[in-house]
């Protein structure tokens, strides 16, 4: 028995698959932005039994369609939590695409064509946000892979590849690595898998604008290697999660230059907002890194999963990562560019066609038409921050650097009070999210609760950033009754 269809049967899927997805960009905004749900609705919903015969397209797709009611919609144009970019139909399509040609992009052999493809998105995005134009690295499921692969790398250039091998790169004083208090979770979470520990992550303060101090920096990095410690690794933001900060980077560069650091920087969701011509300086210090982190999948366009790490030096990734090849993945016959395997540079063995839906995006769009859609997203977390700072009952918590605006709702009675509003906010971020019409996720900002709007979204309008700060005050007049 095969399981290979026939055209007609081919037609009908493509036919009913293709309906599905087009209603669903069609009529996203008319959508709540979280459907009304609890735990187990969903597998009420459809056949949990395991299927013994096969089940009526019909039957699949209704139930395809189900889930997608039930699903909490990130392309919805009021949808503000997270960092988590809506999905374009050519990035779909091309997730579509590799999926159809399902290669195993681990090394040219296996996946030849999208072995290139990747490395030419790679230079691509090396070039997008002015790293270098002829960037090394490779695709990850995210930034905190992305991050912990950039980590791994550094320490190995500390420790020496030997010292991996006979296990002692650990056996020493303790290597540390600096980050600020703003640094996504993932570094500390990167330092306990690689073994480090989480306490060995120098956590620096940060100024006014929630940027690294780096005299701060310096302070810690005298004082350990006074001690007798090894600081490796220092990582500066390029736009945090939290409130969309970029750290000094020309700054920090220097002082890993000083202190022979392997200077990384984590600009996951805000590197592309180099493409703002308003915001490009601010970035200054970026191409100097040794290594870069960035998703796709956060602000340009790209469906789930997209990250990337970039770096010049392949020879120090490879290092990282050098072992005994087992037999079946040696590449017997193969020279130069043909020899070229991922499992050298990173942690997957069977690794996704990730390339083809950001190259497809790229071409399709072209780079203009992207920062055009980046450089409006910071305009409207602006705009939403103006509403904020001249309003009575609203507080700014943050300066708006990127497409991130932190606020909180201020009643006359709770002024000063800040145990009370953040709690009121807490429950306010909740109703609102209850609500359907828009979508807030949170921040703590010098220990306050926030209401946190993360812009990164092609459909949203200043009519959109307006309901929500209405969703906010009705949600704050609903609890106060």
């Amino acid at each position: 028995m095969s399981l290979d269809l026939s055209r007609e049967a081919f037609d009908e899927i493509s036919s009913q698959a293709e309906r599905l997805v087009f209603e669903y960009f069609a009529h996203i905004a008319e959508r709540p932005v979280m459907a009304p749900n609890h735990a187990g609705k969903t597998t009420a919903a459809i056949n949990v039994e395991l299927p013994l015969e096969g089940r009526p397209l019909e039957e699949l797709i209704a139930e395809c369609r189900t889930v997608m009611d039930l699903s909490r919609h990130n392309g919805h144009p009021r949808f503000f939590g997270y960092v988590a970019s809506p999905s374009t139909a050519i990035g779909a399509y091309a997730d579509l695409i590799a999926s159809a040609l399902n290669a195993n992009i681990t090394c040219w052999r296996s996946g030849p064509a999208g072995t290139e493809i990747e490395q030419l998105v790679v230079r691509w995005l090396g070039s997008l946000i002015r790293y270098d134009e002829d960037a090394k690295g490779l695709l990850t499921s995210g930034g905190s892979m992305a991050n912990m692969i950039a980590l791994l790398i550094a320490s190995r250039r500390k420790t020496g590849v030997e010292a991996s091998r006979k296990g002692l790169w650990n056996a020493g004083p303790p290597m540390t690595i600096y980050a600020s208090e703003e640094v996504h979770m993932s570094m500390a979470k990167a330092a306990d898998i690689l073994g480090f520990g989480r306490d060995q992550v120098r956590v620096v303060g940060c100024d006014e604008k929630l940027r690294m101090r780096v005299d701060e920096l310096v302070s810690h990095l005298t004082a350990d290697r006074d001690r007798g410690l090894r600081p490796f690794c220092v990582v500066g933001s390029a736009g945090t999660v939290n409130t969309g900060a970029i750290d000094p980077l020309n700054e920090i560069a220097d002082v890993a230059r000083e202190f022979d650091l392997w200077f990384h920087v984590d600009g996951a969701y805000g590197a592309p907002g180099v493409l703002d011509q308003r915001k490009t300086d601010l970035f200054a210090g970026l191409e100097r890194a040794d290594s870069v982190s960035l998703d796709p999948h956060k602000w340009l366009f790209v469906p789930v999963d997209a990250g990337c790490l970039l770096f010049r030096d392949s020879a120090a990734a490879a290092a990282a990562f050098s072992t005994e090849d087992a037999d079946y993945i040696k590449r017997h016959g193969h020279a130069d560019d043909a020899a070229f395997a991922y499992w050298d540079y990173g942690v997957e063995l069977s690794r996704r066609f990730r390339a083809l839906k950001i190259w497809l995006t790229l071409g399709y769009y072209g780079v203009r038409r992207l920062a055009e859609a980046i450089s409006e997203d910071n305009s409207l977390a602006a705009y939403l921050g103006e509403i904020v700072a001249t309003a009575d009952d609203f507080e700014l918590l943050a300066p708006v650097e990127l497409s991130i605006c932190c606020f909180r709702y201020v009643p006359p009675n709770l002024r000063g009070n800040d145990a009370e509003l953040n709690r009121l906010n807490e429950r306010i971020m909740a109703e609102v999210q209850k609500g359907g019409r828009a979508y807030l996720s949170n921040a703590t900002v010098n220990g306050r609760f926030a209401l946190r709007a993360c812009i990164t979204n092609f459909r949203t309008t200043k009519a959109d950033v307006e309901e929500t700060v209405q969703a906010v005050r009705e949600a704050a007049d609903v609890l106060s009754h």
